[in-house]
């Protein structure tokens, strides 16, 4: 969802906290990444990795925000089930999505994994706790795992393994005190190849914690840009896209609408990028809004994004109309059709919508659900 730029007094404060709080020997203490064993500098490539033949596409991609302490929820197995297989009516389960987005956009105290969300940028050892928390054997990605392991004992086998993406922060151009990489040399942010040198370190670790996890029924498939517009990043992005790319993982974006360099996304190497068309947010926001992302999407080739809250909800704004118009308008656009799509669903939208006694929140889930389901047959 589009972010704002105007910070909230209490993120300021907490700034100002950290700004004096922080010293040259927090970074200084940062364990870089263990260095690699002989076999490794002649084989960078895991098993999954040299087996994969092209990039794994995410069709129903659904964003799970995790990480920053503001998150008052957890996604363990209860809260993760209804975003990986639907009841229906008839008592028939159906697999759901087949992508999970993990990402957060700030810690929750103050530091940012992206320009615009609070004033300092997070640093390697934020990064490393983000990573730490989404590969973990309970939560996140184990709770997704653990979730899939149960419904294949009822469902049997899906079509193919469900995929994970994980985001990337932007490496902050203000930032000179990130961490190292390598002989403890500080990389300073204002230099491209140290932006680069971080966002591969951030790589490495999660494709390294991917396989220390070794989830049997999850692939690795992609990486997403956190970085909303191009603007502060425009000369590091072929380089990261080539990295993931040659290991065979998908460099995935998602800009929001009127983005600065939305329709250039081919051009700036990303393989899959979704459109936001932000008309969910605000009431006033006649359909024609809407329609016209639509036809953007569609001039542009772009996939897009499908975004509600918990004000789809009947009982906190009752808004539920407002995504059944996404709904009408992908189908009449071809998008539901013929390109891929992502879900901005808040933070717990659906599984709340999942466990409603309203009829109509029932009614709004039973048609988003099969929304989703039908779309992958």
């Amino acid at each position: 969802m589009k972010k704002t730029t105007t910070y909230y007094f209490f993120l300021l404060l907490t700034s100002v906290i950290l700004l004096t709080s922080c010293t040259k020997n927090e970074t200084e203490n940062i364990e870089p990444l263990p260095p690699p064993t002989e076999e490794e500098e002649e084989d960078s490539f895991y098993e999954r990795e040299k087996n994969r033949s092209r990039l794994l596409e995410n069709n129903n991609m659904v964003l799970l925000y995790s990480g920053g302490s503001h998150r008052d929820y957890s996604w363990d197995e209860k809260l993760i089930e209804p975003y990986v297989t639907y009841t229906d009516t008839s008592g028939n389960e159906h697999w759901m999505f087949d992508s999970f987005l993990f990402l957060e956009i700030h810690t929750g105290d103050g530091k940012s994994f992206a320009t615009g969300y609070t004033p300092i940028p997070a640093n390697q050892q934020d990064w490393k706790k983000l990573v730490d928390h989404y590969f973990q054997s309970r939560y996140c990605l184990g709770a997704l795992n653990r979730s899939i392991e149960s419904a294949k004992e009822r469902m049997g086998e899906p079509a193919e393994k469900r995929k994970v993406v994980i985001g990337i922060p932007e490496p902050i151009k203000t930032q000179n005190d990130w961490g190292s990489v390598r002989n403890g040399e500080m990389l300073d942010f204002s230099i491209s190849n140290d932006r680069i040198a971080a966002c591969k370190w951030y790589i490495d670790y999660t494709r390294q914690r991917f396989s220390e996890l070794n989830y049997e029924h999850l692939e690795l498939a992609g990486y997403y840009w956190i970085a909303e517009e191009a603007t502060n990043t425009r000369a590091i992005l072929s380089d990261l896209s080539s990295y993931l790319n040659n290991l065979k993982y998908s460099f995935v974006w998602v800009p929001y609408h009127g983005s600065d360099g939305a329709f250039e996304w081919r051009q700036l190497t990303f393989n899959y990028a979704y459109y936001q068309p932000n008309y969910f947010f605000n009431e006033t926001r006649p359909i024609s809004f809407l329609n016209k992302a639509c036809e953007d999407a569609v001039k542009y080739e772009m996939d897009m994004e499908i975004e509600f809250d918990d004000r789809a909800l009947v009982g906190h704004g009752n808004w539920g109309y407002r995504l059944e118009n996404y709904m009408n308008a992908f189908k009449e656009y071809g998008i539901w059709q013929n390109r891929r799509i992502a879900y901005y669903q808040g933070g717990t939208t659906l599984y709340k919508l999942s466990k409603a006694t309203n009829p109509n929140d029932a009614l709004l889930y039973h048609k988003f659900c099969n929304f989703v389901t039908e779309s992958a047959e």
